[in-house]
């Protein structure tokens, strides 16, 4: 395993009767896929025992913006409801390709969780090794979960906006570069092109192989070739929140402690006609 943060399929087949673990099924479709029925597909086959943490019915629908944290209270309900304990080991995957389990992972995190781990290789590397999914849904009794959410842990714009322009952090955007030089269109409608000015890119994917995190050595590397200091405060961003999570989980990996999300990202930022806006 690459890091702490990580178990293995072996380790899981070898825990599978322990009572105080519990898996999560956090797969998601990615931004231009959400035509996909995500719920439909976690019938079709999980992880024997896995509950569905819907990332998308878990956000808050009072706002535009997509895949905004919810309240925590809200957030606390919806994972009594769903079985979920605080007080276990939750082991979270995604598809394979390290895309949503990092949000997963820092959202119980952040609403205090204190074990958490991802699956490497996700759902993609348990079907390699061939081992067996169940289909349906996995009712379980309701649970305990109260969370203590640390609010300092999200940016607002009027944050990012001040570190942008004071320089009082280090702004690290995930989206891939031809999006963050502002040489393609957003994929999502409506967003302009381009970064936060001052802004740093570490593109998500390439701290990511085999649906796990990179060696630390080689994390270490690609940040500092991007200008990324690890002992300054910095702020994760991508295009809605998702994959800034992903560079979040790679920082936690490498010790560093002043990581925040900017839950808005460039679908607020890029939407707005009165912000500064950098291109390559």
């Amino acid at each position: 395993m690459s890091t702490s943060f990580f178990v293995a399929a072996d380790w899981l087949i070898e825990h599978s009767d322990d009572p105080e673990i519990q898996l999560i099924d956090a797969r998601m479709a990615p931004v231009g896929q959400e035509h996909r029925d995500m719920r439909a597909e976690y019938r079709a086959g999980h992880l024997p025992g896995a509950v569905f943490f819907d990332i998308e019915a878990l956000s808050d629908h009072t706002t535009t913006l997509p895949h905004m944290l919810t309240r925590p209270e809200a957030f606390a309900v919806a994972m009594r409801e769903l079985g979920i304990s605080q007080d276990k080991h939750l082991v979270v995957y995604d598809e394979g390709n390290l895309f949503s389990a990092p949000r997963a992972w820092w959202m119980l995190r952040n609403h205090g969780v204190e074990n958490v781990s991802i699956l490497a290789g996700g759902l993609a590397g348990w079907q390699r090794d061939a081992l067996p999914l169940q289909k349906g849904d996995v009712p379980l009794p309701e649970s305990d979960f109260n969370a203590n959410f640390d609010p300092h842990v999200v940016k607002k714009l009027t944050d990012v906006l001040l570190a942008s322009h004071e320089g009082t952090a280090q702004i690290v955007d995930a989206r891939p570069a031809p999006r963050f030089n502002g040489e393609v269109d957003e994929p999502r409608p409506g967003l302009k092109r381009g970064h936060i000015p001052g802004a740093l890119n570490v593109p998500w994917v390439d701290l990511v192989v085999e649906g796990e995190l990179k060696t630390t050595d080689e994390l270490a590397a690609i940040f500092r070739r991007q200008g990324v200091d690890l002992h300054k405060p910095i702020i994760a961003s991508c295009g809605s929140g998702v994959t800034a999570s992903v560079v979040i989980l790679a920082l936690a990996t490498l010790g560093a402690s002043n990581v925040t999300l900017y839950d808005g990202s460039w679908s607020e930022w890029g939407a707005r006609d009165d912000l500064p806006i950098e291109t390559a």
